[in-house]
């Protein structure tokens, strides 16, 4: 015998498949006027370089280039940066640093972090030419 409960799977079961099938409108990713100046992934200005974060990523990048290639660079500070979100931030850094003579220079830095499971990572630490 065919119940109404028996009818109303089969119909619940078609209801839920018709809503998954069926494509939203909404933008997975929000355009701002930043945005489309930027560009989504695209690099944006870091507004104040002393920020203390910002700081400690240019230390980062230069003790972690001390232990990678054995020298003896001290930091100094950030000139400038940019920012760019991935699956984390991307952190552009140019940074002036000192040699054990006391000879400065500046240098590009790529840092990657992902705060909220505490990973820091040097991608890229580049001698600029003057």
């Amino acid at each position: 015998m065919i119940t109404m409960m028996s009818l109303m799977r089969p119909v619940s079961l078609l209801l839920v498949l018709l809503f998954l099938a069926v494509p939203t409108t909404a933008h997975p990713i929000p355009v701002t006027s930043a945005s489309r100046k930027i560009g989504i992934g695209g690099w944006a200005p870091i507004k104040d370089v002393e920020d203390s974060h910002v700081r400690e990523l240019g230390d980062f990048a230069v003790e972690e280039h001390n232990r990678r290639e054995h020298g003896e660079l001290t930091f100094d500070n950030v000139v400038r940066g940019e920012t760019q979100v991935v699956a984390g931030i991307n952190y552009r850094l140019v940074l002036r640093a000192r040699d054990a003579g006391g000879s400065a220079a500046d240098y590009q830095a790529v840092v990657w972090e992902k705060v909220w499971i505490n990973f820091r990572q040097l991608t890229s630490f580049v001698h600029i030419e003057s």
